[in-house]
């Protein structure tokens, strides 16, 4: 219909700009909201549970990410980070991880002897059990880490020199006085696990 017919047209004009304008404050609305349904930084360090793609990360990698505020060291072991767990438990405090690890219980499915649900996939703290430095990971084994000849791979503190095996266990006569904690975590899937419940769909 043209201007030239009984049409107010400037009335038309300003019923679509009306339309366009709502139309973009409705959006400008939304996405804030959609945004506030997603857990805050806030909410995260506070302890909201955190999910992780494990799949990506290669076999004899290490990935980190943050929950409570707090460094989560997910590793994927070999083989060979595996077998050797059990060369070291004379050497360990707590080799069947017998001692409580403070304010975390074992997630269900835990193995004690691996400190996991499943043995490739390792799910710790990183914070040292006796002053809360954040250790480092020395994976390469023997003269070539820089710790001894006999070492098979784990993690060394370096504020007073605590070491810990590849399950987060902590060697004897060192300052930090338990293992490492193991955080309640679940597997939604073979590649994904959520960091901070311990029941599938909580």
């Amino acid at each position: 219909m043209s201007c030239d017919e009984k049409v107010d047209c400037g009335r038309r004009r300003l019923l679509v700009a009306t339309a366009t304008a709502g139309g973009v404050a409705t959006v400008a609305a939304a996405v804030p909201f959609l945004a506030s349904l997603a857990p805050s930084e806030r909410a995260k360090s506070a302890g909201a549970p955190v999910e992780v793609d494990i799949g990506k990360i290669a076999p004899g990698e290490m990935k980190t990410v943050e929950w409570r505020g707090k460094p989560v060291w997910i590793i994927h072991r070999t083989k060979e980070m595996i077998d050797s767990l059990r060369k070291v438990d004379d050497k360990l405090v707590d080799p069947k991880s017998e001692k409580a690890q403070g304010e975390f219980d074992p997630p269900p499915g835990f193995n004690p002897e691996t400190r996991s649900i499943k043995p490739e996939i390792m799910v710790v703290v990183g914070i040292c059990t006796h002053l809360g430095c954040s250790p480092s990971e020395k994976f390469k084994t023997g003269a070539e880490s820089g710790i001894d000849a006999d070492w098979v791979g784990g993690f060394l503190c370096p504020c007073h020199g605590s070491t810990f095996d590849l399950a987060g266990r902590v060697y004897k006569n060192k300052p930090a006085p338990t293992n490492l904690p193991v955080p309640p975590h679940v597997y939604l899937s073979d590649t994904r696990i959520m960091i901070g419940e311990n029941t599938k769909g909580a």
